[in-house]
């Protein structure tokens, strides 16, 4: 049997770095992996992306790269997340069909889903309605993902599929104050607060609510998703609803990870997003009912640990 050459874009982000980790630790025999970093190929060019797959000649691929940012960059750029991110995606799927690849398997996002909708989110709900419009470019952008993996299956019967983790978070992320996600922009903020002796101040009111998912947790959910998941239609990848917590409690987490002793401050001049969007993991728990995600203190902990110990080298942007 031939050896399986799967290819990951966005290698040497958040995700494909624990990938890296969950793939040294199962070394398998059938399979060689490359990890591509924006020095490999710039996907945005379409002759890029086809020449990074002639020169490795993938067999299977898994799609993370993106242009990604917190809240506040998506409100200023919706049109350009929008524009750029559907460029990237639409050289990706096309670079897997030309070259023949086997399966496909795209990261997607659960900010993709209708602003106004029932609880908890489920997969069949993603086109109901419009998303939020605090980063709508984005989430069109990764809505198409969707569309894309039918069209590829449906015309060239090409076996592609997608992945909708909820927000994620550990090593290597981005901790950029100005425009990372809420949990690694938090991690940076306490770890100022604390070696200034300045309070730690929360951006909003600190009611919305959230689920998170460990990156390690991710990177082994999407190896499965690769090897094993059957369908077109996309997965939730998620804890389950009863562990999303308020911003207020993630902020306490991080304090407490930190043993920060100072004044916890909530900024309200600033937007809180959207206040939930609450998934189930119903679907993938009838595949994986007896998966274990790292929880969220011992995830937070764990982020915190490298942070303080790769202090100042860490990732501040995108």
């Amino acid at each position: 049997m031939s050896k399986k050459v799967i290819m990951v874009t966005g290698g040497s982000g958040l995700v494909g770095k624990s990938m890296q980790k969950v793939i040294k630790e199962e070394n398998p025999e059938d399979e060689e992996w490359i990890f591509l970093s924006s020095k490999d190929a710039d996907l945005l060019d379409a002759q890029s992306t086809s020449a990074v797959f002639e020169k490795y000649k993938p067999t299977h691929v898994i799609h993370l790269a993106a242009l990604v940012g917190g809240l506040y960059r998506h409100l200023g750029q919706n049109l350009e997340m929008m524009r750029l991110n559907l460029r990237i995606n639409d050289h990706v799927m096309e670079a897997c069909r030309e070259h023949k690849c086997q399966k496909v398997v795209s990261c997607m996002s659960t900010c993709i889903f209708p602003d106004e909708t029932t609880y908890p989110i489920e997969e069949s709900m993603l086109h109901s309605g419009p998303p939020h419009n605090s980063n709508c470019g984005y989430a069109y952008a990764k809505r198409m993902i969707d569309v894309a993996n039918h069209l590829y299956a449906r015309d060239h019967g090409m076996q592609c599929t997608g992945v909708i983790p909820t927000n994620i978070y550990g090593p290597f992320d981005n901790f950029s104050l100005a425009d990372s996600h809420v949990l690694p922009g938090l991690v940076h903020k306490c770890y100022l607060a604390q070696k200034e002796n300045k309070p730690f101040v929360i951006s909003g009111t600190g009611t919305p609510r959230r689920q998170f998912i460990f990156s390690e947790d991710l990177a082994r959910l999407i190896v499965w998703t690769l090897r094993d998941y059957p369908e077109i239609d996309p997965i939730l990848l998620s804890v389950s609803e009863d562990e999303e917590i308020s911003i207020k409690e993630l902020a306490e987490l991080i304090a407490e990870a930190y043993d920060f002793k100072g004044e916890i401050i909530y900024d309200t001049s600033k937007s809180d997003g959207q206040f939930k969007k609450t998934t189930t993991n119903k679907k993938l728990k009838s595949y994986l009912p007896d998966y274990k995600f790292k929880s969220i203190k011992d995830g937070i902990q764990e982020t915190v640990d490298w942070f303080k110990a790769s202090y100042p080298n860490v990732r501040l942007s995108y």
